[in-house]
């Protein structure tokens, strides 16, 4: 079954795949430790027979365990407790979402929270959602103030 994709190319069902992907990839990492590397491997085959967009996946990954130390750091300010003592789905998901928030521009941060709050859903706790709604909508409103209050606005 051939997915619809965007005018610019881009298949949300696939990004949506690719992020639930990189959260339990990410969340093994964070358990386990180990590199970037190591944990795409263990997951690229399931991200093939998904039909995920491997490039993306491989890109919130790699993202998040090299800058790891610069997005828990951009996140304690908004959570009310050490990066260390968010539950490790919420953290994987909060991660994940700050590093597109910082550094992936093209992806309207709507879509990035929603899918924040979409995989903790699927597998975090169960009102885990909530506490990373309440992050990223006060971190989208600081990092992306242009295009939050632009939003907001209309």
């Amino acid at each position: 079954m051939k997915h619809p994709s965007r005018r610019d190319g881009i298949d949300p069902v696939r990004r949506s795949r690719a992020r639930r992907r990189a959260l339990q990839a990410i969340y093994a990492w964070q358990v386990s430790g180990g590199t970037a590397d190591s944990v795409i491997a263990q997951f690229a085959h399931e991200q093939a027979n998904e039909v995920a967009d491997l490039e993306y996946f491989e890109d919130l990954v790699r993202g998040v365990v090299r800058q790891h130390r610069e997005l828990d750091g951009a996140l304690s300010g908004f959570i009310d407790r050490t990066v260390e003592e968010v539950d490790q789905i919420e953290r994987a998901a909060l991660r994940i979402a700050t590093y597109e928030l910082l550094h992936r521009p093209d992806v309207p941060y709507r879509v990035v929270i929603n899918e924040a709050i979409d995989t903790t859903k699927r597998f975090g706790s169960e009102h885990g959602h909530t506490y990373v709604n309440g992050v990223l909508d006060q971190a989208a409103a600081n990092w992306r103030a242009v295009e939050f209050g632009a939003s907001r606005a209309r």
